[in-house]
Formats: structure tokens, sequence, C-alpha cells
């Protein structure tokens, strides 16, 4: 019989210690997860990737929602701990859950430090710690111009980019003398400084906060020396805490963090601590290479692997912001017991220092150029005497230098991913054994540039290195995922080619490297078929995300939404009463309307959904899936002064005609009767804007992290030639663009002259309407089968364990 393993928190320590257990022995425990975050495992390390625009929230998941239903654990998600009973072995949460336990593991993480100053408490005041932060701040630069950083540090540096780049006047507030003091000198520091202000910071060094002033929201903020500054946002970055609230309920020693011993035990059995919540001989680490350090031998004490057990770590801290490079490890301040070496080029923008002590480097910073960082890192951890024959470069291809270590004389036990921990050698073996051509492949494998990208490049090297001949360039293209070398583009032909037709017969003509394929790859080749073969695929339901399966976003509570569709927004006194009556009939908790024009009814219990759609009679608005969500319209010209379009009449027919249509990705589109854009139709995907004699037609715009207008396609006069061009436009984008690419991204990659020169060719856009009408004959609303064939609720909604919440 199996034990169970309970892991409270749903951070990259935590389940970095569950994917270690499985590789020991992946049937060893009934696993169960509580995350207090409505999302799937996520990397924190790229947050600041989300801020600055590079990056979402689906391209740094981890593990998405199939990977913890694939291996059987069962995630609470949106659901936190709120006690323990260490003499019971039961956890229970916010939600009246009680859950037993034989091993239990507690990676609750950590809270950003929010100073106990007068005004911390008023809106516009926050950390910097999750994705939620980051969303509050995004949505802040839509209304708010000035922001200020509080802490000068590596967090307060990535979060000043983030907001630079989300448009705002920006200043950064520390009480020290000079920027990331705990990583660097000051040498080092004013070069970053300079770099920095070019980028637009301001910087305001050796100040201390009193005070946050404004009523309700911060407009404002005083410091010791009287001087004031105004601000919209007040942004902390001035430390961490670790969350230790649960563990003292509970009787477990703490100090900073929850004590734990070298295999990470605490002081109650069977209890155990991993990290930012954990204190290993006194340091509560906040990186993320010796949080998965720890995690593996946790891993191993559970698994009773016991080994040599965990023995702290040699921190290293990299930051990347706008180009500028800066690497920073072991001990970096001179003393009477330290030599140092030194180059500075301030002209190139170039520092290094070399920390000696005893004829070993302890200590480096690196500024401009890091090239030099995985070396001297290697030297530093394993505490190597200094050769007699080293020397700090200014040039990166100066004879002698040590980025000239590259993957051809490298050792084998030296890292290749500080973050991971991975070496040389395990890379080099998994390649051969595994027969790996492509980086994806190897950080599947080897969870090698898994964490913040930075070794990518070595990776490559490393593959070259080992195929040598066999080594094929062109796999460094971008490949649909990790199971195939094949491109979308490859893929796509090769279906054509072959004849394929499902998923299963491509995976296999194809060579895939894991014969199930995987939660990227199944999706993306069931769209590609439908795509191609629209009335003869079958849709593999298997194939798609979660919520497409059960046609309703799952929310954080293991409840679900239903949202019908409300052509246009507009709406009657008949549908209102209905949707009434079911959310009354139903004890519907919560009725929203969305910023799509649309009503939402939240909190249904799974079987109560093909019921409610019965009752209902009205269409799914597929909130859930990757189509035509929404086509917002403004009143138009029958009630708005200012309208010269009717807005509402085009709005439905765009939405009639184009619904149930499968996409790449969600689309939203919108139609403004006049230029004043109340639908806001120069940040949709598609968006139509009324002008005397006309329509313009938008592409290409997204409201969402990555804002982005759209790019003015062309200009028509009727609303036939809109529906013909939107039409084209979306089929062109269906056949074109990579699966889960946004047309925002689209746009961006084809480049907005070459969409053009497709639609604008007669014969080639007659082709594409061809296309899209046989697409869209074979359409039928799913809930229309659901209700008639009650059968396929098995399918639909068996076996689903897994609380995953929406927006999946």
């Amino acid at each position: 019989m199996k034990k169970k393993l309970v892991l409270i928190g749903n951070g990259m320590a935590g389940v970095r210690c569950i994917e270690e257990i499985l590789k020991i022995d992946e049937n060893a425990f009934d696993i169960t997860i509580f995350g207090k975050e409505p999302y799937p495992n996520y990397n924190r390390i790229l947050l600041s990737s989300v801020l600055q625009g590079k990056t979402s929230l689906d391209d740094i998941t981890l593990n998405d929602w199939d990977w913890y239903e694939k291996h059987q654990i069962c995630l609470n998600s949106g659901e936190e701990v709120t006690a323990i009973d260490p003499d019971r072995h039961i956890v229970m949460t916010n939600k009246g859950r009680e859950t037993e336990y034989d091993q239990l593991i507690i990676a609750t993480g950590s809270k950003p430090i929010i100073l106990p100053i007068p005004g911390a408490e008023k809106e516009g005041v926050m950390g910097f710690r999750d994705i939620q932060d980051c969303e509050k701040m995004i949505e802040s630069a839509k209304s708010y111009k000035r922001a200020v950083v509080i802490g000068g540090g590596l967090l307060g540096l990535e979060a000043a980019r983030g907001l630079l780049n989300l448009g705002m006047k920006v200043d950064v507030v520390h009480i020290g003398k000079h920027l990331m003091d705990r990583q660097l000198d000051s040498a080092a520091s004013r070069l970053l400084q300079q770099q920095l202000e070019d980028q637009g910071m301001n910087f305001l060094l050796e100040k201390n906060t009193v005070e946050i002033m404004g009523l309700e929201r911060v407009n404002g903020i005083r410091f010791s020396d009287g001087m004031e500054l105004e601000t919209d946002l007040v942004v902390m970055a001035v430390g961490i805490q670790p969350n230790i609230e649960l563990a003292k309920k509970c009787g477990l020693h703490v100090n900073r963090g929850i004590l734990v011993d070298d295999y990470l035990r605490t002081n109650i059995p069977n209890i155990y601590a991993v990290g930012e919540c954990a204190e290993h001989r006194g340091v509560v680490y906040g990186l993320v290479a010796p949080l998965y350090e720890q995690g593996k031998v946790l891993a191993e004490t559970i698994c009773h692997q016991k080994g040599k057990g965990y023995n702290g770590s040699v921190l290293s801290t990299q930051l990347k912001v706008s180009g500028v490079d800066v690497f920073s490890a072991g001990i970096i301040a001179d003393s009477d017991n330290t030599k140092s070496m030194k180059i500075y080029d301030e002209y190139r923008g170039i520092y290094k220092k070399v920390v000696i002590r005893d004829k070993r480097i302890v200590g480096a910073i690196l500024v401009g150029d890091t090239n030099e960082s995985r070396k001297l890192m290697e030297w530093i951890r394993k505490e190597e005497t200094v050769p007699e024959t080293f020397q700090l470069s200014l040039w990166s291809s100066e004879s002698g230098a040590l980025n000239e270590n590259t993957a051809s004389v490298m050792k084998d036990d030296e890292i290749v991913c500080g973050c991971n921990g991975v070496s040389k050698g395990t890379i080099c073996k998994a390649i051969v054994e595994q027969g790996l051509t492509t980086v994806e492949q190897v950080k599947n494998c080897t969870n090698a540039s898994r964490s913040c990208g930075g070794c990518k490049g070595l990776v490559e090297e490393l593959l070259e290195y080992t195929l040598g001949e066999k080594f094929d360039k062109s796999t460094l293209k971008e490949t649909v995922c990790g199971c195939t070398t094949l491109s979308r583009d490859e893929v796509i032909a090769e279906i054509k080619r072959k004849q394929l037709r499902s998923v299963k017969e491509v995976m296999d003509e194809l060579g895939w490297k894991n014969k199930e394929g995987c939660s990227k790859c199944r999706p993306a080749l069931n769209y590609y078929l439908g795509m191609l073969y629209p009335t003869v695929h079958y849709d593999e339901k298997d194939s798609r995300f979660v919520n497409e399966r059960l046609h309703a976003n799952i929310q954080a509570d293991g409840t679900y939404s239903v949202v019908p569709r409300i052509y246009g927004g507009v709406t009657t006194a008949e549908q209102l009463r209905k949707i009434a009556d079911v959310a009354e009939k139903y004890n519907v908790p919560l009725i929203k309307l969305t910023g799509g024009q649309r009503i939402d009814l939240l909190g249904i219990e799974k079987e109560n959904l093909p019921k409610i759609w019965e009752e209902l009679d009205m269409p799914s608005g597929y909130a859930y899936a990757k189509a035509l969500r929404t086509v917002k319209t403004c009143v138009g010209k029958q009630f708005c002064r200012f309208g010269t379009q009717d807005s509402i009449q085009l709005g439905i027919r765009l939405e009639k005609k184009l619904e149930r249509l499968s996409t790449p990705h969600k689309v939203k589109m919108s139609v403004s009767a006049c230029p004043r854009n109340c639908a806001e139709s120069g940040i949709k995907d598609i968006g139509i804007v009324g002008v005397d004699g006309g329509w313009e037609i938008y592409v290409g715009g997204n409201g969402g992290t990555h804002l982005r207008s759209g790019d003015l396609f062309c200009t028509v006069e009727t609303e036939e030639e809109v529906i013909e061009m939107s039409s084209a436009i979306l089929q062109y984008y269906r056949e074109t663009a990579r699966y889960l690419e946004r047309t925002s991204k689209w746009v961006e990659r084809l480049g907005i002259e070459k969409i053009r020169e497709a639609i604008f060719d007669v014969d080639f856009r007659k082709q594409l309407l061809q296309r899209l009408e046989e697409t869209l004959a074979a359409t039928t609303d799913p809930w229309k089968e659901i209700v008639e064939n009650k059968g396929i609720q098995s399918q639909l909604f068996g076996n689903i364990t897994t609380k995953i919440p929406a927006n999946h």
C-alpha cells in the first residue's frame, strides 16, 4: 500500500523535491500538494521577465496541469493549509479539508518584507514576489505614471526595469551607499548605476523612507532628511522573511526559518522543511540553486537513500537588465588576509574582480562581461589553487582568457547549469544514451537551462561537441516540443505528405521520442490536424487542455465557470430570465459581468454542468477555448451621438459567423462605431473602427500582460468587406501561426506587410475563405452534443482529480 505524502507549498523547491522522488520511485507515494496560488508550479526567477514584457505565465510554467494529472498528483490549488496536527498526522485547510499524511514536507517559501512605516497599508504599496504582484504593477501602469522602488538590490533593480518597460517614471530608493551592496563593491556598483541611469532609472542613495503619504492611495513618500518624492506606486524590494507561522503553531523549532538538519528533517518525526522557509546551519537561502540541492537531498531522505546530506551552498548571483550583465559569487570584500585582481574599463563598461585567499579563488565580481563566470564559479566551488598562468582578460577572445575553457576542454564534473547543478558529464552522457539532439530535449531530460536559461548557449556547444559531425545545426530551430526535432512547419509538411490523420499516427510516423507525447505537443498536433482536415479529422478530446475537455473554466476551489454566448454583448429579457432562473435553481454563488460583455456564472459543481447547459439552451461562449471568445461592441450610431457606423449589427454578424472556429490561441475581436474606440478595438486580435464612409481594420492588438496596439491593416467601405477581410486574416492566422502563438506575436514574427501581401492577393484570399467555410461547416456546439447524448459525459468528466483553476 502506498504511503501518503503531503507537500505544503506548490513552489519551485517543494515541487523539485517531488520530481526527484518520482525519479527514485514513482510508485512509492500517493502525493497531495496544497498551493496557495491558483496556478501550477512556475519559475519565480523569470518573474522580472514577465514584468518586463518578455514572457507570460504560460512561458514560465515549469509543470503544467497535465503533469500533475499524468503523475496522479492531487493538486489543491488556491487552497491554504492553516494547521498541522502532528499527533494525528493531519493537515487542515482554509476550506475545511482534513488530509492525512505519512510524510509531510513544508515548503511554504517566504514573503516580501513590507517596511513597518506609517502609510505602508495604503493602496498602491506592494511587494514583488509572485505573478499577482506582476499583474498589479502592469494594471497600475495603465492608469499611473510614477513609481518608486524601495530597495537597490537584485530584485529591486529587476522590478525597476520592468516598470520602465511599462512606461512609468521610476525612482529607486536605497538606504545603502551603493547598489547591490551585498553582491558588489563600490566600483562595480558605480559602473552598474551609470549604465542603469542611461536606461532611464533615477537613484536616490542613502535615503531612509519614514512615511508613505496619501489618503487612501499613495501619492508620495517622505525621507528622514525631510525630502519628499511624489509617486503613484511604491514597490518594496527590501528582502524576504520565511513563512514559518504554520510551523510555529504545530510545535516545530524555528529561528529565522524552520530549523532543519543536514537531511532537511525538523524536530518532529516525518515532518521536513525545504526551500526559503528552512534554516540550515544558521542560513536561510533565497536563491534557486541551493533550494534545488536541498530538494534532491530531501528526496533521497524520504525514499530511504540517505547519502552525505546537505552541507550548505556557495552563493552566486546573476543579474541581466536590458543588456547589463552582472555576476557575483563568494567573498567579495577585501580584507587583511585576501588579495584581489581587478580590471576596470569605464569606456566599455567592464569591471572584473577576483578575490584570492591562501592561493585559492574565494570570490568574484564581473560587470559588463560575465563570460568567465562559469569557470570562476567552478574554482570557487572546488576551492582549487589558482594556476600560475591565471589571468583576467579584458577581451573575450584574448589568449589565456578563462572563457576559452569551452565545451571541448571542460572537465566532466564541471557544472554547466548552476541553477540545477547539472554537470558537463551528465549532459554528455544523456545526449549519447538518450539520443538527444536539441536543447529542448536536453532541458527535459537533465533540467539544464530549465531555470534562468543562462547556460543555453553552453548546452548548444555541448550538443555540437558530443555529436560531432552528426550534430545538425538546424536542430537549434524552435521545435514543436522536446519530443521531436521537427519544427511546426516541418510537422505540418509531413502530415500533408504522408496524409496522417491522428495524433498517434503523427507521433509514430514522425519518430516521436516520447511515444505518448506530452502536454505541449498533443494539443498542438490535434489543432494542426483539425486545421488541415476539418471535415474528416476526429477531434481527440484527450489531446485537448483540461478546460477544453470539460467545456468550462475550472476555478481555484474546484468548481466551474459557465459563460453562455451573448452575441455582441446584446441580450434580451428572455435570456436574462433564463440565466437568472438557472442561477437561482443551482445556487450559483457569483454572477459576474465580464469585460467581454458576457455573464459569467461561477462556482458551479461539476455534476451540474450538463443540466445547466440544457436549461440555459444557449450556445457556449467558449470562455475556455482556443477559439473566438467575444466580439465586443459599443452602442453604435443608433444611440450614440458620436457614432458613425452600426457597430452592434456588424459585431453580431462577425460573432455569429466565426463562433466555434478553432484557432492557435484565444481570439478577441471588437467593433467600435467611431475613433473614440469605446470597444477598445485598438488592443484586440482583430479590431474594427468606424470612420466616415467606412471601417478601419486593426490586427495584432493585445490588452493583456504584453500590451500591444494593433497594426492598421486596411480601410474598407462596407460591412461585407470587413467580414471578408477579417475572415481571411483569421484563416491565414490559423494556417501560419504556431500553436499557442497570440496574434500579437504572430504579426511581429511575420510582419504586417507580409500578411497584407497574402490577404490582398485576390485569388489567395478566395482560397483562404473557401477553406474557412469548409471548417465552419464542420463545427458544432459541443454542449449540444453533451445535452443530446449524455453518454459523452463519462468521457468528459471521468477521473479528473486534479484541481485546476481558470485561464488554463
